[in-house]
């Protein structure tokens, strides 16, 4: 594509066409005013699993304070960038923006740290995966509707959940690699998991690698686990946007100057995936979003010469966020919430609410800790510290 970020392509015929989506595991009547991707980004935003979102960390523990992204927060971000570079490439905006919504609605409270607790836990009971976990909430465990469990998706929106970061099999490859979730969904071979995704889910997944890399920037500096000149020093990529910032605006405070740099990053790092995607698409030039799922590498991504000045980025961001001792400490904490939380829950399903109990098998069986999986994946930081409070401390119900 030639032309800058401004230059707006018509419909592409590789597009994701909603009049010809595959459709629904149930069939539904057409809505005149609203196309089928519209629909799937309404039933996820109405979703219990989307409202609780603004209840679960992404970096950190939710109540540590409340300018720090949540997953919610972080869901909506990912949402805008998928949109613009959806609109400029010209790809099916709504769809873009409702895989971008819905990446995240598997994650158990606490970030990666109740993700990898929960994961140690079910070990022996099939495994968790939130990426499965998503499609397990979309498919069956979200109950609002009168006809059916789950929210009845097009095959578009659950594809491009499960495989967003790219093919779940090689071709001829064993499902047993597969996560429990992802292989309890009904007709799961449907989804043909040993393809790339159409374009739409593979914007949603470069924006999400987008939005994750300048919010941690943001919210590590204002969390103080890093200053703008100790990340400047190993980052050349960030020096060179933050000289860029105070040459033009010498007299701005620090304050202001971290928003200008983050936004201007943000804007780098879209135009160089709008300029690689464009060459990509160009080479390839296919005439459907079927013939992009058909090639053997992804359209939608970043340059390599852009990989290689963002890996300084990722390797700084690993060193002095994620495993910074502050984060460390509240991710030990939150790790030993879940994780005594399912051994109590297993022990004695008893002690469970009684509509979770109900669908439990006794201790210690595979029903029942699949059951006290979903349950503890569905709760918000603070919702499962005050149960843990509850549960374990001799005040906790006093």
């Amino acid at each position: 594509m030639s032309g800058t970020f401004l230059s707006i392509r018509e419909k592409a015929v590789y597009a994701s066409d909603p009049h010809q989506s595959r459709g629904r595991r149930i069939p539904q009547p057409a809505n005149s005013e609203r196309s089928p991707y519209q629909r799937d980004k309404d039933r996820i935003i109405h979703s219990s699993a989307f409202r609780r979102l603004k209840g679960k960390t992404q970096v950190f523990v939710s109540h540590e304070g409340d300018y720090y992204r949540t997953r919610l927060t972080h869901s909506l971000e990912v949402a805008q960038i998928a949109r613009s570079i959806a609109r400029v490439l010209g790809l099916d905006e709504d769809l873009s923006e409702c895989l971008a919504l819905a990446h995240d609605l598997g994650h158990p409270p606490f970030g990666h740290s109740g993700e990898e607790a929960l994961a140690e836990c079910m070990a022996p009971y099939g495994g968790f995966d939130h990426n499965a976990q998503t499609l397990r909430i979309v498919d069956q465990l979200e109950r609002r509707y009168a006809l059916y469990d789950g929210l009845n998706l097009t095959w578009e929106t659950l594809e491009g959940i499960a495989k967003h970061n790219g093919p779940l099999l090689q071709s001829g490859e064993s499902a047993e690699k597969l996560p429990w979730a992802m292989k309890a969904l009904e007709d799961w071979e449907r989804l043909e998991l040993t393809t790339f995704a159409g374009p739409e889910a593979q914007v949603a997944a470069i924006a999400d690698d987008i939005a994750y890399n300048n919010h941690d920037i943001d919210d590590g500096l204002r969390a103080g686990l890093f200053s703008v000149e100790e990340i400047k020093s190993q980052v050349p990529i960030v020096s060179h946007v933050f000289d860029d910032v105070w040459k033009r605006f010498p007299d701005t405070s620090e304050n202001r100057a971290i928003h200008e740099a983050v936004r201007d990053l943000i804007g780098l790092m879209i135009k160089d995936v709008l300029d690689e995607s464009s060459l990509r698409l160009d080479k390839a030039a296919p005439q459907s979003a079927d013939d992009i799922r058909a090639l053997d590498h992804p359209v939608i991504t970043f340059s390599e010469s852009f990989r290689t000045q963002e890996a300084p980025l990722r390797k700084f961001l690993f060193e002095n966020m994620y495993r910074h001792y502050k984060v460390n400490r509240m991710m030990g904490q939150a790790s030993r919430v879940v994780r005594e939380l399912f051994e109590l829950f297993i022990d004695d399903p008893s002690i469970l609410p009684t509509e979770i109990r109900e669908q439990c098998n006794g201790a210690h069986n595979e029903q029942t800790a699949r059951i006290i999986c979903d349950y503890i994946a569905s709760m918000t930081d603070s919702f499962a510290i005050t149960e843990h409070r509850k549960l374990f401390s001799v005040t906790g119900y006093l």
